[in-house]
């Protein structure tokens, strides 16, 4: 295994690491949507970046945190539902991003690798951010961890704990944002939502405890990019589909082991 083989896999194993426990809040919340318009609006951002010569890690996080604002603000106004204004709103960012990129003159954009992934476009200097932003991420989780929990269960409950439910969503809002701005190179806009609800959903046999669940979904995650990077190196296939399939044969086996019967 080469240098530069090791470094792939730091980077989106670190990626991993912050997806695991952000995608049980995913899941608890039932966010799946809202990642999904969150990761397609990066595509909006990239867009931007290459337009003004920024960098894509700043110009995709700007956007995602826009997305995010203008989903909480606009949810439940216009007798829209939340899931319609979602669906809207996603494939208008997507759409809006991939019409943006076609008008970009002087720079070659390959859509492929920002859609679904490209490690090798993924430079050395990358790696600190990645990293950084997985430790942001785990972070701002563990700081706020009790009260997204409460938050998360209940926004009367939250509002009795004196915690306020919406400074809890922006909490979360900020935190998708970062591990789509930082995951967009790895796993590409279409496959980020999955690797924050597959290995999650895969953990749920496994867990007893909020921060049992959040701990193996972390855990699984890594294993799905170290295991989809390997086959990727092996059977020469894209890294961010190997990595999604990985994580996808996890879920198949915990859903088995969670179906057996347990004896008492």
């Amino acid at each position: 295994m080469t240098i530069f083989s090791c470094a792939r896999r730091s980077r989106a194993s670190a990626w991993g690491l912050a997806a695991g426990p952000l995608g049980a809040f995913v899941v608890w919340r039932r966010m799946a949507y809202f990642g999904d318009a969150t990761a397609h609006a990066a595509i909006l951002g990239v867009a931007l970046s290459l337009a003004f010569s920024l960098s894509v890690f700043a110009g995709t996080l700007t956007v995602a945190l826009a997305m995010g604002w203008a989903v909480a603000a606009l949810t439940g106004r216009g007798g829209l539902a939340a899931d319609t204004l979602l669906g809207v709103m996603a494939h208008s960012a997507l759409a809006i991003g991939l019409v943006a990129v076609s008008f970009i003159e002087g720079v070659r954009v390959d859509l492929m690798a920002w859609l679904f992934g490209d490690i090798l476009a993924v430079a050395r200097a990358d790696l600190v951010v990645i990293w950084g932003g997985a430790a942001m991420v785990l972070a701002l989780l563990a700081w706020r961890w009790n009260a997204l929990l409460t938050a998360t269960l209940s926004d009367d409950l939250a509002r009795a704990a004196g915690i306020d439910p919406g400074r809890e969503r922006l909490a979360l809002t900020l935190a998708l944002a970062v591990v789509v701005a930082v995951a967009i190179k790895v796993v590409g806009a279409l496959l980020i939502t999955a690797l924050l609800i597959v290995p999650a959903a895969a953990a749920r046999p496994f867990a007893a405890t909020p921060e049992r669940m959040a701990a193996v979904a972390a855990v699984i995650a890594a294993l799905s990019a170290l295991g989809g990077l390997g086959i990727a190196w092996l059977a020469d296939t894209p890294a961010g589909p190997s990595i999604v399939c990985t994580a996808a044969l996890l879920f198949a086996v915990s859903t088995a082991f969670g179906a057996l019967p347990r004896r008492g």
